[in-house]
C-alpha cells in the first residue's frame, strides 16, 4: 500500500506536469486517435473487397480489434515509461531511484504521464462499444464478466512483454528496436483472426509470442467459434488468467537484470 500510494502521488504531480501544455496533448491524443482511424479504415477495405477475412465478419473483426485496442490502451497509459527506460539508464537517472525510499520500478513508472496515450483509450471505448452492440454474441453477465477480464489480462500480457524487454536494458542498454518489434507484431497480427495464418504461425504467436492470450483466443470462444482454434477450448476460456504469471515472471526477471546495473558514472 505504501508503493501504491507513492505511485500515486507520482502520477498526480506527472498529470499536472501534461496539462501545462494542453494544445500539445490535445494534438497527440487527435494523432493517436487519427493513427488507430487508419488501421481500422485498412480493415474495413478490405472486408469491402472481400466480404470477410477468414470467415469473420466486420462486426467481429471490430470486436477483436478493440479488445486489443483497449488492452493496448489500459497498460500503456500507466506503463508508457517502460518505453523510455534506455535514456534513463543510459543519462543516469536510475541512479536517484536507487537512493530514494522507494521501488525503482515504481519511480520509473511514476517519471511521467503520457496522456497523449489516451488517444487509444478513447478509440478503443469507441470501437469496443460500437462492437458490443453489433457482433453477434449473447451478452449475459457471465459473458460480459469473461470480457472485462479478457481486456484486463491482455493489457497484462503486453505489459508483461514490454517489462521483459526493458530489463533487457540493464546489460544491453539499447532495447527500443525489440520494443518496437513487440509493438509491430501486435499491430501487424494483433488485429486479425489467427486461422489466417499458417500452423507454424499460429504456434509462434500462441506459445512463443503470447499475442493470441491478448484478444484473439477470448473473442473466438464469445463468438462461439471454438472448431476453428488449433488448442483446447479451455485454453481459450483460460486466456485471461494469463497475463498473472505472464507480469509476474516479466517482473522478476526485471530484478534480476537491475542487478547488473552500472552507473554512468562507472
Amino acid at each position: 500500500m505504501r508503493w501504491l500510494r507513492t505511485y500515486r502521488l507520482l502520477v498526480v504531480a506527472a498529470f499536472r506536469a501534461e496539462f501545462q501544455y494542453r494544445s500539445n496533448l490535445l494534438i497527440n491524443i487527435i494523432g493517436g486517435l487519427f493513427y488507430q482511424g487508419v488501421g481500422l479504415a485498412f480493415i474495413w477495405s478490405v472486408l469491402e473487397r472481400f466480404g470477410t477475412i477468414g470467415g469473420w465478419g466486420l462486426d467481429e473483426i471490430a470486436l477483436l480489434y478493440g479488445m486489443r485496442l483497449m488492452a493496448h490502451s489500459l497498460w500503456v497509459v500507466p506503463g508508457n515509461q517502460l518505453i523510455f527506460v534506455d535514456d534513463v539508464i543510459v543519462e543516469g537517472e536510475y541512479d536517484r531511484y536507487l537512493v530514494r525510499p522507494a521501488p525503482p520500478l515504481v519511480q520509473l513508472l511514476g517519471r511521467r504521464l503520457r496522456l497523449s496515450a489516451l488517444g487509444d483509450l478513447i478509440g478503443g471505448v469507441a470501437l469496443l462499444a460500437i462492437a458490443l452492440n453489433q457482433a453477434p454474441v449473447d451478452w449475459s453477465p457471465a459473458a460480459v464478466a469473461f470480457l472485462v477480464l479478457a481486456i484486463l489480462g491482455g493489457a497484462l500480457v503486453e505489459g508483461a512483454l514490454h517489462l521483459a524487454a526493458s530489463g533487457l536494458a540493464f546489460k544491453m542498454k539499447r532495447t527500443m528496436p525489440i520494443k518496437l518489434a513487440i509493438d509491430m507484431v501486435f499491430n501487424d497480427f494483433g488485429n486479425y483472426p489467427l486461422k489466417i495464418f499458417g500452423p507454424a504461425a499460429r504456434f509462434g504467436l500462441t506459445f512463443l509470442f503470447p499475442l493470441a492470450f491478448v484478444a484473439y483466443l477470448p473473442v473466438t470462444m464469445l463468438l462461439n467459434r471454438e472448431e476453428e482454434l488449433a488448442v483446447p477450448s479451455w485454453l481459450g476460456w483460460g486466456a485471461p488468467a494469463a497475463g498473472v504469471p505472464l507480469l509476474y515472471a516479466a517482473y522478476r526477471f526485471w530484478v534480476w537484470q537491475s542487478t547488473y546495473y552500472e552507473s554512468s558514472g562507472h
